[in-house]
């Protein structure tokens, strides 16, 4: 949960630490962290929300004319970077985005996971618990600095890789998370040459997602210290297996898992199988908030780990949603479709509501897949009703315009800017020609 830290104790230590410039970070609508840096001479404005930038200049905020935003920090993400600079150390604040009127901003991503939180609290549950599962790929870096499709390593799942330059890369950015508090589960080398993986502990949907986009500042620095350059690219190589974020999802009401029940099939509650089913029943329209690029869509496809089919299952993990083996407090729905090219807090806004919907509609989903859906036949599968996700971000953002409730989750301001980002990033991907096309067609 978020560590409770008050002004004096930010205060103490900045002196403490002689940190001399303070990075005020929020998140635009395509998940990508900005910032403002401020000199600790300005710590008490900060403290007073008194900083102020020029949204005009932000991807999916405002216009010029109406373009001032003040940063409200949120105290319980104070830290200190945790490597060394040149000049002196920098601290770290996450921020939500107002309005000069003193009404938090519609269009910044944090407000509004907040907005849906404060919802799911209305209707009687603590917590929404969340464990992200973020794969991401090394790559050496060019002479000049430039990024290469050149891995550090060979090897491959789970394998022991001592020497090589990407397992010291990931020591070294495992032990930074943890002198920031980071409680790390677990890391690993993944399937494909040079893909990582390193898990940190559950926590409330909030703190995970702010955690997420701290994790991805710490793995691409000590990368690049390691004259490395890491990628959250869903699908950076042809052939080989693509970057996941899988999103375990729990649903706590004064401190028991409401998801767990001894006496239900799988162990798992009704209130689970009804939020499960909101899961299923959104999944398309999810689909362009969880695969949110026009590469992401060369990850869901058949012959890899990612799901490409709308289904679940216990053991089986081929279907979009799986229930890992678990003890009470464990228990929980993995969704194994998006990708860390997501924003997190849309990914968690998206999830909660729908599930939160399907709570509300009280209907059962589908019966569970036992085997390969894969291999299925079109005609089995439109048998037990299992549907494709879109395999396209054209065909996901048509999805997600059709689905009332996912507008809802991101209102009126977010989801106009959400569509507009991604429709002209499918015009741009439509009017460019690949080498692919060039190697194909030339000769015509």
């Amino acid at each position: 949960m978020s560590k409770n830290i008050s002004a004096d104790d930010i205060r103490k230590s900045v002196e403490d630490n002689d940190v001399r410039f303070l990075r005020l970070a929020f998140t635009d609508v395509n998940g990508t962290t900005k910032s403002v840096e401020v000199p600790t001479s300005q710590l008490d404005k900060v403290l007073k929300n008194d900083i102020r930038f020029d949204g005009s200049s932000i991807e999916g905020f405002v216009r010029i004319e109406e373009s001032d935003m003040v940063l409200h920090p949120d105290l319980s993400t104070w830290m200190i970077l945790p490597w060394d600079t040149e000049d002196a150390k920098i601290g770290r604040l996450i921020c939500d985005v107002y309005k000069t009127n003193g009404e938090p901003f519609e269009g910044d991503p944090r407000n509004n996971l907040k907005r849906v939180i404060k919802e799911m609290k209305a209707m009687g549950f603590s917590t929404f618990d969340i464990g992200f599962e973020a794969e991401f790929h090394l790559f050496k870096m060019g002479e000049n600095g430039e990024w290469t499709t050149e891995v550090p390593d060979h090897a491959s799942y789970f394998d022991m890789t001592s020497d090589d330059e990407g397992a010291r890369c990931r020591r070294d950015i495992v032990e930074t998370l943890e002198k920031i508090d980071f409680e790390v589960e677990a890391a690993h080398h993944e399937v494909g040459e040079g893909q990582q993986e390193i898990d940190f502990k559950f926590d409330d949907a909030l703190t995970t997602a702010d955690r997420v986009q701290t994790f991805k500042m710490v793995v691409r620095t000590i990368a690049r210290k390691h004259g490395l350059v890491a990628t959250f690219m869903a699908k950076p190589l042809e052939g080989a297996a693509g970057n996941g974020m899988h999103t375990n999802m729990s649903l706590f009401k004064d401190g028991k898992n409401v998801f767990y029940d001894k006496d239900g099939e799988y162990h798992l509650s009704k209130t689970a199988l009804y939020f499960l089913n909101g899961i299923l029943e959104h999944a398309r329209a999810i689909t362009a908030i969880a695969n949110p690029t026009v590469n992401s869509y060369k990850r869901l496809i058949p012959g890899f780990e990612a799901p490409v089919y709308i289904s679940w299952a216990t053991k089986n993990r081929s279907p979009l949603v799986r229930i890992p083996d678990a003890d009470e407090i464990g228990t929980r729905l993995e969704m194994r479709s998006a990708d860390p090219m997501a924003n997190p807090y849309l990914l968690l806004a998206a999830v909660l509501k729908a599930g939160l919907d399907g709570i509300k509609q009280e209907k059962m989903p589908m019966e569970p897949i036992t085997s390969n859906v894969f291999e299925m036949s079109e005609e089995e599968r439109a048998k037990r009703g299992i549907k494709p996700l879109p395999s396209t971000l054209h065909n996901a953002i048509k999805a997600f315009k059709e689905d009332k409730l996912m507008e809802e989750t991101l209102g009126d301001h977010l989801t106009h800017s959400f569509i507009e980002s991604k429709e002209y990033e499918w015009a741009q991907y439509n009017q460019s020609v690949s080498d692919w096309e060039r190697k194909m067609y030339i000769n015509y």
